[in-house]
């Protein structure tokens, strides 16, 4: 694999029904990890990728796990590999580009619990630029945060991609799309600041550009708080 190959292991023959939690009890004590991408396919058993912050706890852990019995299960652990059947959890900036966060944040419930940060990338791309993806377990099931590059194409993934049908190649569900609460609190602190009083001219250039920028994508019903739908 590129980027943090070294780090990443692959965990299978995991029970149906494992929590992110439990694998993170499970492996914690073989050093820090960065992440875990866990797969619940339908089928009888699971898998999961998990990412060290270092080459030498991913080899302890491999060392340590490996036909480890789990909830009467016996564990494969195994490096990570590219090029096979491993290779779907990279680092997001090795294969999608420069990778960060940002304050333009949208909300995603309703996920199918296989889908991945990669699979959610994909799809939220739909309304526009995205910088980075991730995807989680909790109580109500698996739920993500996408962080795009503006603020409209923020808000247009809401218009568009608002209780729209998900697909992965195991299974579909129809999401839930919601600006971040802490997006909106920045937002509003920025409109509230006082700005000098600018010229005739320069306000109607300012809003000649905003209607030149609104006809650049196709307009959404839910964009509009006063439309019926």
């Amino acid at each position: 694999m590129s980027g943090r190959a070294g780090c990443t292991i692959y965990v299978g023959n995991l029970p149906i029904d494992v929590r992110q939690h439990e694998i993170e009890d499970l492996f914690l004590k073989y050093g820090h990890i960065v992440r875990v991408e866990l797969k619940a396919p339908p089928r009888k058993r699971g898998y999961c990728f998990i990412e060290f912050e270092s080459s030498l706890d991913a080899e302890d852990a491999i060392k340590g796990r490996n036909r480890y019995e789990f909830a009467g299960c016996h564990l494969k652990v195994e490096p990570a590999r590219e090029g096979g059947r491993f290779s779907s959890f990279v680092d997001q900036s090795s294969r999608y580009g420069a990778s960060y966060r940002s304050e333009y944040r949208v909300v995603v419930s309703g996920l199918p619990s296989s889908a991945s940060w990669r699979d959610l990338k994909d799809y939220m791309r739909k309304a526009g630029d995205v910088c980075f993806a991730e995807v989680f377990q909790n109580v109500h099931g698996a739920m993500g945060i996408v962080h795009y590059t503006s603020y409209d194409d923020m808000k247009y993934a809401v218009c568009k991609l608002d209780r729209t049908e998900f697909r992965n190649p195991f299974a579909k569900s129809y999401i839930r799309v919601k600006i971040s609460e802490g997006s909106m609190s920045r937002r509003a602190n920025r409109s509230t600041t006082p700005r000098r009083s600018r010229s005739r001219s320069r306000r109607r250039r300012s809003v000649s550009r905003r209607v030149h920028h609104g006809t650049s994508r196709p307009q959404h019903a839910s964009c509009f708080p006063n439309n019926k739908r």
